[in-house]
């Protein structure tokens, strides 16, 4: 990760190009973050710079005077980011939407809706058995292993509860940039439910752009 944001998703709606092309779009809430902390290799061992999003209201103490050291208010979402690019960000600095510009492909990392407990079909996408009346297995699990075992190994895909997971969609567009709204406008769609947190990166399959100097304004 070379470089990145964090944001919240707003939900998705439609835009069109200059030749009336319809593309659906993902609305990103990119409010500035702040930088919380740098490390770097003589005192930490790597490279990265940690960012805060969301004022907190419920805070502790030690996390107070973390955020003091920023000379700002404690966040509900922080998350580090890796890469050469960042280290240019100092502590308290603010980084803002423009550090991805129209047209740039990026990755964005969110965790899955929550599904609730679900059956094996729906959670593994495995087979159902025949629908006949004289069946008696329609949607059961099937076989449970071996049978020398006399147990059902670790790791078997069961039902269970399914989804709320960390997911990370590749090679997604950046459409538009909106600095005044602070949004980011993404092809298609990102994972999360309306109004969670998300990480915004840039596509690690895809070519590497600096940072833009205005960014750093």
């Amino acid at each position: 990760m070379a470089k990145g944001i964090l944001g919240k998703k707003v939900g998705m709606t439609q835009i069109f190009t200059p030749e009336g092309v319809l593309v659906p779009v993902t609305v990103i809430e990119v409010t500035p973050n702040v930088v919380m902390q740098k490390k770097t290799m003589e005192t930490d061992g790597y490279e990265s710079i940690q960012l805060g999003y969301a004022d907190k209201k419920n805070v502790t103490k030690p996390e107070i005077g973390h955020a003091a050291k920023a000379n700002t208010n404690p966040k509900r979402f922080v998350k580090e980011i890796a890469g050469k690019e960042m280290m240019a960000f100092e502590v308290g600095q603010e980084v803002k939407a423009n550090i991805f510009g129209e047209g740039e492909i990026v990755d964005v990392t969110g965790t899955s809706k929550g599904k609730g407990y679900s059956g094996a079909i729906k959670r593994h996408n495995f087979a159902r058995g025949p629908m006949a009346h004289g069946s008696g297995y329609h949607r059961g699990i099937g076989s449970m292993g071996e049978r020398n075992s006399q147990r059902v190994r670790k790791g078997k895909k069961m039902a269970g509860r399914m989804g709320g997971e960390t997911v990370t969609i590749q090679n997604l567009e950046v459409v538009k940039v909106d600095l005044e709204k602070n949004v980011v406008l993404i092809r298609g769609n990102v994972p999360g439910a309306k109004n969670s947190f998300v990480v915004i990166s840039n596509g690690v399959k895809a070519a590497t752009p600096g940072i833009n100097p205005a960014a750093l304004a």
